[in-house]
């Protein structure tokens, strides 16, 4: 690799490698303490502002879902984050990664995605912990051509 590829890769974030940008708001689901605080932060520097929370009233640009296998039914977590999203948002939805505690299986996920309507664009580890899976609702890449 070449210095210039590596100086490039210091100055991209996870938070801008999951596509998001300055001034989204963004609304995050399901924090407890064991979320990854770095990426946290990397998506708060990159959007220039705090999250809001599960109280924010308004629609937000994207959302951040925490989900645990014991947090209940993936399908409704989707379903009911979608309520929170602008038109063409997405939904950055976290899950452990495979022998952390509320490990999700992949064909679940993957099954509550299309339940839930959306599709599945990118899939990142997102700390030790962690896995990501960035989704879009499939209206919004329609009207996007």
């Amino acid at each position: 690799m070449s210095a210039t590829a590596d100086h490039a890769e210091e100055r991209t974030t996870p938070a801008v490698r999951l596509g998001f940008q300055p001034d989204q708001v963004v609304q995050e689901i399901g924090y407890d303490d064991d979320v990854d605080q770095e990426l946290r932060e990397s998506i708060e520097d990159t959007i220039g502002t705090e999250l809001v929370d599960e109280d924010y009233d308004d629609v937000a640009d994207a959302v951040v879902l925490w989900f645990r296998e014991e947090d209940g039914d993936l399908t409704d977590a989707l379903v009911d984050a979608l309520g929170y999203l602008e038109e063409g948002g997405s939904i950055l939805l976290l899950t452990p990664k495979t022998g952390r505690d509320g490990y999700v299986e992949p064909s679940d996920i993957g099954e509550a995605v299309t339940t839930a309507g959306l599709s599945q664009t990118k899939s990142v580890s997102v700390g030790k912990d962690w896995n990501g899976s960035r989704l879009n609702t499939p209206k919004a890449a329609a009207k996007k051509r």
